[in-house]
């Protein structure tokens, strides 16, 4: 998948509103295999909307509050992303109450989610795509958004009453990501972000860090929790790197 040609459809469709397939062949020099590849993924972004032979632009209130460095973040290695993401979903099982943090790779846990045959599941979160993506999920399963600030950089809801939201409910497996893992703890540089993933791993049964191989070794400014406070540690390339 190329990043570059999928960031430029993304500009390319807000600017024109709505093309075909044809003209996106044309502008992209690609084949129709390819160009329905890149379609797909963006469709389950909700970037774009899918019309007979062609595409429109998604101008739902989420798509206009992603920033480009959320866009970019959403297609840069996802085939890892995925990889670690199929681990973690082998972990959810029925009647579970999830948590689900507003990363681009835990987001990939969500896509998996959606295909998958749990009869009953709960899912918490503070991450605005994963609450615009769950009118796709099975319709007998339950969601609970955070309420509170949005933060456009991180597309998601953070700050003060998200804390106490969040203190109010049960989790028993949460799933989140981090901007670096190094020997002896997870971090991010948000400190608003690590304040809501202290709690929700605080208050959860089973702790599941997912990240791909490239943030190993990285640390960023602020603790989210030690690299031994995790029931596992699920990358691209090992289940369990602790």
């Amino acid at each position: 998948m190329d990043n570059l040609r999928i960031r430029k459809i993304i500009n390319f469709a807000k600017e024109r509103k709505s093309c075909s397939i044809a003209e996106l062949m044309e502008k992209f020099g690609v084949s129709s295999a390819t160009i329905h590849r890149d379609i797909d993924l963006l469709a389950k972004r909700d970037v774009i909307e899918r019309v007979r032979g062609g595409i429109i632009y998604n101008d739902a209130p989420n798509a206009r509050a992603t920033s480009a460095d959320y866009q970019d973040r959403v297609v840069a290695r996802r085939t890892e992303k995925i990889a670690a993401a199929r681990r973690a979903l082998a972990l959810v099982e029925e009647g579970d109450i999830v948590f689900l943090d507003s990363s681009t790779t835990v987001y990939e846990l969500a896509l998996l989610l959606m295909q998958s045959k749990l009869d009953h599941l709960t899912v918490i979160t503070n991450a605005i795509p994963v609450m615009h993506l769950f009118r796709k999920f099975p319709p007998h399963w339950s969601m609970i958004g955070l309420g509170g600030n949005f933060d456009p950089q991180l597309n998601s809801i953070l700050g003060a009453a998200a804390l106490e939201h969040l203190s109010r409910f049960n989790v028993t497996k949460a799933f989140i990501s981090a901007f670096g893992l190094d020997d002896k703890t997870a971090t991010t540089n948000h400190e608003q972000q690590a304040e809501i993933l202290r709690r929700v791993l605080d208050a959860a049964d089973k702790r599941y860090l997912i990240i791909d191989h490239t943030k190993i070794g990285r640390k960023g400014i602020y603790r989210i929790a030690a690299r031994g406070g995790f029931d596992a540690i699920l990358t691209d390339r090992s289940k369990d790197s602790r």
